[in-house]
């Protein structure tokens, strides 16, 4: 079967957005107007309509996030070196999850100029992608602060 995601997200500012995934990210925008612009990401197509309110920054990563698992790793650390030569802010660091486990990966997000959060990551493991149900580590937990 041969298929694309897609999803659609708020953006408050087009031109910051187009800057943010065409310049800093790479992708090729498709279509636009002047309330939505369509891009590819790593294939997929990714909608950014035009809201009037800023939306609001989450205090976790939580529960809210889209981005890319690179299958390749080497792929994964050019894009990464793409990134910091084009000077792009690391909302949190690359940092390895779930060290010398089946379900091992590296992962760091990107905060873009509408406060939506993207992850990218790679798997030590591909079969992990998916895969791993025996471990019941999905994210982390949330935190119960008041």
């Amino acid at each position: 079967m041969s298929v694309m995601f897609h999803l659609a997200f708020p953006i408050y500012d087009m031109q910051k957005a187009k800057y943010f995934y065409k310049d800093m990210l790479g992708c090729e925008v498709g279509r636009a107007s002047n309330y939505a612009m369509i891009f590819n990401l790593g294939g997929h197509q990714i909608v950014a309509h035009k809201v009037d309110e800023q939306p609001p920054k989450q205090s976790t990563i939580y529960p809210r996030h889209f981005g890319l698992i690179y299958k390749d790793k080497s792929a994964f650390h050019a894009f990464i070196d793409t990134l910091n030569a084009r000077g792009v802010s690391f909302e949190i660091p690359l940092k390895t999850r779930f060290p010398n486990t089946e379900i091992e990966h590296e992962s760091f997000f990107l905060l873009d100029p509408s406060n939506n959060l993207l992850e990218f990551k790679h798997y030590t493991h591909p079969s992990a992608i998916f895969g791993g149900q025996v471990f019941a580590s999905v994210g982390e937990a949330p935190s119960r602060e008041s």
